[in-house]
């Protein structure tokens, strides 16, 4: 028997179809979220968080927008127990904020739990117990009716204390394994749960439906919710939860269907940390959202931020590749690409309106990115309209279409050599010395000029290793006469072909920089000049262009 030939499907349809949630496209409005951070997220860290800890990151999920949180297993752990008893006795836990806590349908367990949520003004009391056919073969050695009425004394017993308390608590059951179940068998015992509970309008209970282990395509999990939505008592009354785990890495599509298949609640963690391959990731969910223009009714803004502490607070990472919030996910290093979002960016400006830019699903600053440090990266595959974008929204340097061409394959050239990423002042370094600064053949101390009756003419001053030169020469304007001396002078035979310049408004509104293009044969040389007068930086930028084409020959 090959290795493959052990595994089998270990799901089940429902016995009727459940296809309604095909006809929808999109999820329409944000689900109630329910962060599971702090109890599932911590279980499956190497070294759990410490108390101290724990309370951070609560305060980071309220930060958020997070309304519904799991706190723990306070059964489970004197930690546990402890941090539940901090929340309630220093008054940390907001008034619009419900703290939920996991409980076992085990009497013990379930008592233990009582004691720690006393004195809590809003709390979701969660118990569940195992229902799949695999743990009711080979863990519990128990038939249908007797795990059935595992969960139906649990909820009893969660009815009775809370009645004996004076609390009006809320009750969340899940059938943990829920994919491992027999659909029918698991709306059986949901049924016999609610039957206990009797829920109404104005305190809901919770239906939990885990994919405790991912264990079919994400069309399945969402017939077997829709099975449960459209047969489960008391459904005007209840809030169906939906538990997705990663274990097939489809964890938000299976989230996403089974909220067209009618849940109305998810259970989550950020970047979706958990056990094994993890939770469902509430991130990318509610980005996901937000990219269609639904509010998530979580807060995304700052995305540095929620990784920075999340890293802190877990000492997990986020993939470089998160959706939403890893640190590559905006970042173009493609020439084609850069072009595309550099030409987007600038319709946009222009025109306005939806978010349409392409390779950008979201606005990078929605989430507290920066265009210049996070979206346009330059490297060796990078091209001109990337290289223009960064040197022009960083620097203010919008260098004419053609010259753009060269500053690409001079940053490729760089980025190639070091075999590194130029980062914006790197890349306005290799601007300035390879079409600002060069002076390697001559340079131009003075310039004079005289209005003739019909141009200009200018007396310029050269200096060379040699020593210098006054050379005089008439033009139609004072660059043109400016380039008949040097031409003169250095015995150079070239055409001016361009010339553009602009206030250098990102630096000092003060500054003009200049732009020439000179050819000769069938090459074109650029030079930049920087300066409080255009005639000096427009002069400076055509020493600049000439010295490129006499260190060429």
């Amino acid at each position: 028997m090959k290795n493959y030939q052990k595994y089998v499907k270990q799901y089940f349809l429902p016995p009727v179809r459940c296809m309604d949630w095909a006809e929808k496209d999109a999820v329409e409005h944000a689900p109630a979220w329910c962060s599971v951070d702090l109890r599932d997220g911590n279980q499956s860290l190497i070294e759990p968080m410490s108390l101290e800890t724990k309370l951070e990151f609560f305060r980071l999920l309220t930060d958020l927008g997070f309304k519904e949180i799991e706190v723990g297993f306070p059964a489970a752990s004197q930690t546990e127990y402890t941090f539940m008893r901090r929340l309630i006795e220093d008054g940390l836990i907001p008034d619009d904020v419900t703290v939920q806590v996991l409980t076992q349908a085990r009497e013990h367990i379930i008592k233990k739990t009582f004691e720690a949520v006393r004195g809590a003004k809003n709390v979701i009391v969660h118990v569940y117990n195992s229902t799949s056919v695999a743990q009711r073969e080979q863990v519990f050695r128990k038939d249908r009716a007797a795990i059935k009425q595992i969960a139906v004394e649990g909820a009893r017993l969660l009815k009775e204390l809370a009645e004996r308390d004076g609390a009006r608590y809320r009750f969340e059951y899940s059938p943990e394994s829920f994919t491992g179940t027999e659909p029918e068998y698991a709306l059986e015992v949901v049924n016999a749960v609610l039957g206990v509970w009797r829920p109404e309008q104005d305190n809901k209970a919770i239906i939990n439906l885990p994919a405790t282990v991912e264990n079919a395509m994400p069309h399945v999990y969402a017939q077997q919710v829709e099975y449960i939505n459209k047969f489960m008592d008391f459904r005007g009354s209840t809030v169906l939860s939906l538990h997705p785990h990663n274990d097939r890495g489809c964890g938000v599509a299976a989230a996403e269907m089974g909220l067209l298949a009618g849940a109305d609640r998810i259970e989550g963690t950020l970047f979706g940390n958990g056990e094994r391959t993890g939770n469902v990731d509430v991130i990318t969910l509610a980005g996901n959202m937000f990219s269609q223009g639904v509010d998530p009714q979580l807060n995304l803004e700052n995305m540095p931020r929620i990784c920075s502490l999340y890293e802190k607070f877990t000492g997990m990472q986020v993939n470089p590749r998160q959706p939403y919030a890893g640190k590559l996910v905006f970042a173009a290093f493609s020439g084609s690409h850069q072009d595309a979002i550099a030409k987007g960016m600038d319709w946009r400006e222009k025109h306005g309106g939806v978010w349409t830019v392409p390779y950008l699903p979201i606005d990078p600053q929605d989430v507290g990115r920066k265009y210049e440090a996070d979206v346009i990266r330059i490297n060796s595959q990078s091209g001109k309209g990337g290289v223009g974008y960064v040197l022009g929204h960083a620097f203010g340097i919008n260098m004419p279409a053609r010259m753009k061409e060269a500053m690409g394959y001079a940053a490729k050239n760089v980025s190639d050599r070091a075999h590194k990423e130029l980062l914006p002042e790197e890349l306005y370094a290799v601007f300035e010395e390879n079409f600002v600064k060069n002076r390697s053949v001559f340079d131009v101390a003075e310039c004079h000029f005289k209005q003739l009756g019909d141009g200009i003419e200018a007396t310029v001053t050269v200096t060379r290793e040699g020593g210098n030169s006054v050379v005089t020469a008439a033009g139609n304007g004072r660059l043109d006469a400016v380039s008949n001396a040097l031409k003169k002078q250095l015995d150079a035979a070239y055409v001016l072909t361009d010339y553009e310049e602009h206030a250098l408004t990102r630096r000092s509104s003060s500054k003009a920089v200049s732009y020439v293009g000179i050819q000769r044969g069938e090459d074109t040389f650029w030079g930049a000049g920087i300066d409080e007068d255009i005639i000096t930086s427009s002069v400076k930028a055509l020493v600049a262009a000439i010295n490129n084409m006499l260190s060429r020959s």
